[in-house]
């Protein structure tokens, strides 16, 4: 510690400056200013405030002593807080001063500004040195380490403060030696004391041996300046030991270049939400296992025991926030057991000896180095700061350097490599995490290709699959690997993979004997000299060998101990997906054991994406009491449901999947397609000036002009035009040669184009590729609508309006159809099972309309009922004659009678229905038992009946 007097300027009465002397400072920490017995403490505080003007902002104090060598007043400005006492009790509040020592009791709170401001930090560094041509790997590995060396001199690890005042003191202003103190720097705390040179002088001498291969790689010696050198010692002014373990998470996040983030789909989640997955992963067991072990010792060993015994993997780790904070919990608990074992104990406890869980247990694969790399210093930081924890908690100082044990990051792509390679499934406990967030349009051919490789082949509809829900069917291999997979031929496995399994043998076994992994892995740990027997097994390429024949005499080993949750993408549990991701689970025997439904992700950095999530914990076991966490609302707090069964759609339902229909599943409901689809590259559609320009110049045309209405027109109240030619006779079509140049303009489109299809209709350019004209008025259900409105506005449109393909239309739907599909009921529906476009609803035909269980035999009653109800919205709607349709049902501007006829209008269609709940999960639960009741009755084929062609799709 640093303690010395200091002139600074000091403000005085009248705001004129003038020096005075600290009476001890310790940079960054302490603020010491003692006045004669009986003085004023307050006015010692006051004067202590009065010299940070004259303080570098990074060197500002957390703490200030005050006292009149009779009365001791501290005050921790960061926590706000400040406790007072006599001389003659400072022993008894020897713990307020552990910070002296490097003990200190730090709540880590994720929202803290020093997350964000560490991250800033060390990112304007990163960009410098980068700037300065220092990139790549080293430049990677260089912010590792010193990320590490900011921890470790806030945390008890180094002598306090000591790597900054080592910068401070032995190293020049304008930064030119310090990247080669660094470089030697690193080399002592990889050594041993013992090894060490005897003439280091001592302020290098002084540092711990760390070990663990962090600072073992030599570096290129980098080049600092002025202005890198102050951002550094910036950097080192913040309290690193109160830095949320998610931070790492924010911390790559912002010194990543944002386009490679964004292909590399890196999102990392919250400690609240990594917490929601954790907690009924694991962690509720575990603290319900402590409770009613409390009482007896022998229990609550056992229960650490178990704690020691547990492994986890993350095979989408990035940087680590999901091991480290299931590592922390674990810790936790087990500080719980040590402290009543403690309690309850005549003699002294050695925690050095008592002490088990560590950091070995953690298991991880990370597609990019400078994450893994993140990931296994983080859990190594916080093993220190549970360390600490427990020397305050014990009057022990405990700490595990050198650094002996390490945790398991391996550097490779997750959905190539085999897991078996990295821990066996036998030894594994715990799968969990949240894999990159790539929809199935965004993902790279190489992406796709890894993804289709897990799909057995023949699966139909797995080019809709995101990329996430690899993972799933990585994980369910892991579980229960299929029989047949053992018999395929060579030619359908990969590489060493194939042959690992077809052997039986476990290259992770071998690999820790060899110890082949190294620091930071490379794709994955494979064995370097592969025994006589793998390469026996070659044969001819997609030959079956003897060793693949044996397989079918012992069937692989599933392992129902493993659970296993993901954070995912809301979009795997709506849509087309679950259609055809589940029954590919199912084959496996996987059982959703508990989800969160739809819920708002965040993550710790500025500009938080809004990503909608769900989280799905599976396995093989079903569930004691599979528990729902459902949202009110999804930015808030959800609540459990304990739910009979959960099925794809995160629903208290039968396990059933919606399949692709092509007609409606109930007689009732009237058929519905999607409007029209020119393909004319814009020629035939006008705004109103366009149109007014157009028939100034071609005044025949005006006939022939209908209005256009996509899913936008409709809802916010603007048109557009049509040019409507595929009816128009040849001889006036020939007397419009304006329309002729459109006409012409369409037919070279269409020519040019590289779709053999499009190229076709070419042949007969006044018509459209579908059109659907209506002779009579017809209901528009929007494709696309805002998930912030509480209905999908619908509505009526005569025959003299064209649709286009942008919105769905049902040319013989009545009051009553309109009523049921206007309701909450088919809103609940629509949000359980339809897809996204961002995180609005995207309606479908196939999956939503066509599965939807209309109500069973209305009475003629309840039909009138919903047929009043649906006018009075209709009604409700027209008394706002200037509002459009999205300015009627934005929620916070909706009027009241229409709010109040949509109320009506859900009491009719639910008496219909003869439901009696309330929420939106109790609807869709209800809705699927009807599904499950009407499919029941259909043939097997009729979900994949469709008609060659409907009138309803393309009507001329």
């Amino acid at each position: 510690m640093a303690a010395f007097e200091s002139p600074v300027r000091q403000r005085k009465d009248g705001g004129k400056l003038s020096t005075g002397f600290i009476d001890l400072f310790w940079k960054g920490q302490l603020l010491v200013e003692h006045k004669s017995r009986g003085r004023d403490l307050d006015r010692a505080f006051a004067q202590a405030i009065d010299y940070f003007p004259g303080i570098p902002e990074r060197d500002l104090p957390r703490f200030i002593l005050v006292s009149d060598f009779a009365r001791f007043r501290l005050y921790d400005l960061e926590a706000d807080r400040q406790w007072e006492f006599p001389l003659g009790d400072l022993h008894k509040q020897v713990r307020l001063f552990g910070f002296i020592a490097g003990y200190e009791s730090r709540a880590l709170r994720p929202q803290d500004p020093v997350n964000l401001k560490a991250a800033e930090r060390m990112g304007l560094l990163h960009d410098k040195l980068l700037a300065a041509g220092y990139d790549g790997h080293p430049l990677e590995v260089l912010l590792v380490r010193l990320l590490f060396c900011l921890f470790a001199d806030d945390t008890g690890i180094f002598p306090p403060q000591s790597f900054r005042e080592w910068i401070e003191g032995e190293t020049r202003e304008d930064g030119s030696d310090l990247g080669a103190r660094l470089t030697e720097l690193f080399q002592v705390l990889n050594t041993a004391p013992e090894r060490r040179l005897k003439t280091r002088d001592e302020a290098l001498a002084a540092f711990p041996y760390v070990n663990g291969r962090l600072f073992a790689e030599i570096l290129p010696i980098p080049a600092f300046d002025t202005a890198m050198r102050a951002d550094l010692l910036d950097a080192c002014a913040l309290d690193w030991g109160t830095i949320s373990p998610a931070i790492f998470g924010g911390l790559f996040q912002s010194i990543m270049d944002p386009k490679a983030r964004r292909n590399l789909g890196a999102h990392y989640t919250s400690e609240t939400n990594i917490l929601k997955l954790i907690e009924p992963l694991f962690l509720d067991e575990l603290r319900a296992e402590f409770e009613r072990s409390r009482g007896n010792h022998n229990r609550l060993f056992e229960l650490q025991k178990k704690l020691r015994s547990l492994t986890f993997l993350d095979p989408a780790c990035g940087c680590g926030n999901f091991l480290v904070v299931a590592y922390r919990e674990l810790r936790v608990l087990e500080l719980d057991i040590l402290r009543i074992v403690r309690d309850t104990h005549t003699r002294f406890l050695d925690v050095f000896g008592l002490v088990q869980v560590n950091v070995d247990q953690f298991y991880g694969i990370e597609i990019e180095e400078f994450p893994a790399q993140i990931a296994q210093v983080a859990l190594w930081l916080t093993d220190h700061q549970m360390n600490q924890a427990v020397s305050a908690e014990f009057g022990q100082y405990f700490a595990r350097l050198p650094l002996t044990t390490a945790p398991n990051i391996a550097h490779g792509n997750a959905l190539t490599m085999d897991w078996r390679d990295l821990i066996a499934p036998e030894r594994l406990s715990y799968i969990l995490g949240n894999p990159p967030f790539i929809g199935s349009k965004m993902m790279s051919p190489q992406q796709r290709d890894e993804l289709l490789a897990l799909v057995p082949p023949g699966s139909k509809g797995a080019g809709v699959l995101d990329y996430v829900t690899g993972w799933y069917l990585k994980a369910a291999e892991l579980l229960k690997p299929l029989s047949s997979i053992s018999m395929e031929p060579l030619s359908r496995l990969r590489g060493d993979e194939a042959r690992l399994r077809a052997t039986g043998s476990r290259a992770s076994e071998r690999h820790r004997e060899s110890d082949g992994r190294g620091a930071g892995g490379g794709e994955g740990p494979v064995p370097s000299n592969p025994p006589a027997e793998t390469e026996a097994v070659r044969g001819e390429e997609g030959g079956t060998r003897p060793q693949v024949e044996a397989a079918r005499l012992e069937p692989p080993a599933s392992h129902p101990h493993i659970r296993c949750a993901f954070v995912s993408t809301n979009s795997i549990t709506q849509g087309e997906q679950p259609g055809i991701l589940w029954p590919l689970l199912w084959r496996h025997g996987i059982r959703i054991q508990f989800a969160h439904r739809t819920f708002q992700w965040n993550n710790e950095g500025r500009g938080k994406a809004a990503v909608h999530c769900v989280i799905v914990g599976f396995g093989l076991e079903p569930a004691r009491k599979p528990t729902l966490f459902d949202y009110e609302d999804i930015r808030g707090e959800p609540h459990a449901v304990v739910a009979q069964n959960i099925n794809p759609y995160l629903v208290d339902a039968a396990d059933l999947v919606l399949p692709s229909r092509g007609e409606p599943l109930c007689a009732e409901a009237p058929r519905i397609g999607i409007g029209n689809k020119p393909i004319d590259g814009g020629h035939y559609l006008f705004t109103d000036e366009e149109k007014a320009a157009f028939l100034a110049i071609e005044p025949q045309a005006s006939v022939w002009f209908r209005r256009w209405i996509g899913a936008d027109e409709f809802l916010n109240g603007y048109q557009r035009w049509c040019l409507w030619l595929g009816e128009c006779p040849p001889d006036q079509l020939r007397r419009m040669p304006e329309a002729m140049k459109r006409v012409e303009a369409v037919r070279k489109l269409r020519i040019d184009s590289k779709s053999a299809p499009t190229r076709a209709l070419a042949a007969t350019p006044t018509r459209f590729h579908v059109e659907n004209v209506p002779a009579d008025h017809y209901l528009v259900v929007p494709k696309v609508s805002s998930e912030r409105r509480q209905w999908i506005p619908l509505g009526y449109l005569g025959p003299e309006t064209l649709s286009s393909d942008l919105v769905f239309v049902a040319p013989h739907a009545s009051p009553y159809h309109l009523g049921v599909l206007h309701s909450t009921m088919h809103m609940a529906w629509v949000r359980g099972t339809c897809g996204r476009l961002e995180s609005r609803y995207r309606y479908s035909k196939d999956i939503v309309y066509n599965n939807y269980p209309w109500p069973e035999s209305p009475s003629d009653k309840q039909r009138q009922a919903i047929e009043a109800a649906a006018q009075a919205v209709l009604d409700a709607r027209a008394a706002f004659p200037d509002s459009s349709l999205a300015d009627l049902y934005d929620p916070l501007a909706m009027p009241q009678a229409l709010l109040k006829a949509h109320q009506q209008l859900d009491r009719a269609v639910d008496a219909a229905y003869g439901f009696k709940g309330r929420t939106d999960a109790e609807r869709v639960a209800f809705l699927f038992q009807r599904y499950q009741a009407l499919t029941s009755l259909l043939p097997a084929a009729s979900a994949k009946r469709k008609p060659a062609r409907r009138a309803a799709e393309t009507q001329a």
